[in-house]
């Protein structure tokens, strides 16, 4: 498939409109939104500079945080009289960690982290704000189970998926949520013949991925959670692709909630490690990626079935997503359940076995896709919206007077018992409440403040 035909299968995941792609970047021709190119990678989010912005804010924090971890290393140096192993790890870190800015920089240099960030009123407008707990790091260590040392987990994870597809041969297939690609390029080797799509939200790993694709090697640090000795503390490894991906390989920076296609252009959808992760119900992520396939296209979702959302009707179990994924425009799914090796890098003793699922569900009925996702409400957006008073804001508002009232009453002369008898003359909570409640809260406060205090 030409770059040109690629280009056919796009959206703008702002407005749904064509885009096309002309001196170097693309271009919505309904919203006239621009998207970059970052290092041949597409960047198709609703808001490409602002979230552009975001990560290059990010970027720049988890750089000071290295920085800071370098520092309190070579304090701890300073102390001396050091077991002669310990000031081996710590020499071992922070060379490491001094190493890990320069990759990461190399790496992320298309995101051109020098720049002055975005308009932040543009970003939120948008409404399709960076989660709040994904870092530029967050799954790190999926590059190096994808392409160092996690040849059997890759495997199992590879066979399953096909075991799930069963006779279905992809001739269009998009990998929603890829992570470090590696699933969605031994897919891609064993149906070379058709296109390959594989999106992530994640820059580190796409853009890693790409110089993965095209043959490069990689040269980074990993950071064991548990390392097995002092030389497994911060190993340096070689990341390399078996060989390059190929023309029809394609990778795209993109939000999987707003996905950046054309309605019925893929004949096989994957989902790997995705769909209990994101903030939104199976039955409307259903519907998301019926609209997304043809007409008897495949969906095979792969990984984790655990939702622990906030709302219980949606922590569904394994029984309920069939009945769901049924209503929502597709035949009853295939399901297997098994379990294959997790994580299990030789530096680490923090491997574990995990138990999977294979759903497969053919598009068998042609539904009205939902509205577009939304992140945020209007009156967050909109600062002429009234802000309502939900029942967080109402607790929130009692502890944040509770909290002031205690820090006002600290003179250094007054005890709990002094404060918790003042707190119930202004009829806050009874004093033996308030007792309990300042001695928590002062708790938190003084380990706070030690946590401060040895940097």
């Amino acid at each position: 498939m030409t770059s040109r035909d690629f280009n056919e299968l796009l959206a703008c995941p702002r407005c749904d409109n064509r885009i096309i792609f002309d001196k170097g970047q693309f271009q919505c021709r309904g919203c006239k939104t621009e998207f970059p190119v970052l290092d041949g990678v597409p960047f198709l989010v609703s808001d490409p500079g602002t979230t552009l912005y975001e990560w290059r804010e990010r970027y720049h924090a988890l750089i000071r945080r290295l920085e800071q971890d370098i520092e309190r290393i070579e304090l701890s140096l300073k102390q001396g009289d050091l077991p002669e192993l310990t000031c081996k790890r710590l020499e071992s870190s922070k060379k490491a960690n001094a190493a890990y800015i320069d990759e990461l920089t190399a790496v992320l240099n298309p995101l051109d982290v020098t720049s002055l960030p975005a308009n932040l009123e543009t970003y939120l407008a948008l409404r399709t704000r960076l989660p709040s707990d994904q870092g530029i790091t967050t799954y790190y260590a999926n590059l190096h189970r994808d392409w160092c040392w996690g040849d059997q987990e890759n495997f199992d994870s590879l066979r399953l998926v096909l075991e799930g597809l069963d006779e279905h041969v992809p001739e269009h297939m998009l990998v929603l949520g890829a992570g470090g690609a590696r699933l969605a390029y031994d897919l891609h080797h064993k149906f070379p013949s058709a296109l390959t799509v594989a999106t992530d939200f994640n820059p580190l790993l796409m853009l890693a991925a790409a110089r993965l694709m095209r043959g490069e090697t990689l040269h980074l640090h990993e950071f064991p959670i548990a390392p097995r000795s002092v030389d497994d503390v911060a190993p340096e490894r070689e990341l390399r692709a078996p060989e390059a991906a190929g023309e029809n390989f394609r990778l795209v920076l993109a939000n999987a909630l707003r996905a950046p296609f054309k309605p019925g252009v893929f004949d096989t959808l994957i989902t790997p490690w995705l769909v209990d992760i994101l903030p939104e119900t199976l039955s409307i992520q259903a519907r998301r990626y019926n609209h997304l396939l043809v007409d008897g296209g495949y969906w095979v979702w792969f990984g984790s079935h655990a939702f622990r959302g906030a709302n219980p009707e949606d922590n569904i179990s394994l029984d309920e997503t069939r009945e769901i994924i049924e209503r929502n425009g597709f035949s009853a799914p295939t399901v297997i359940e098994a379990e294959i090796p997790y994580m299990v890098s030789p530096a680490s003793r923090h491997g574990r076995v995990e138990q999977v699922v294979v759903i497969c569900a053919q598009k068998n009925k042609k539904l009205k896709p939902p509205s577009r996702h939304v992140a945020l409400p209007d009156w967050l957006v909109k600062p002429d919206q009234p802000v309502p008073i939900t029942e967080a804001f109402k607790m929130e508002a009692m502890s944040t007077r509770i909290y002031a009232f205690t820090l006002s009453m600290i003179d250094g002369k007054r005890s709990i018992n002094d404060m918790a008898e003042l707190m119930e003359q202004q009829r806050l909570m009874p004093k033996q409440d308030a007792v309990s409640s300042i001695r928590g809260f002062l708790i938190r406060k003084y380990e706070e403040g030690e946590s401060y205090s040895t940097f």
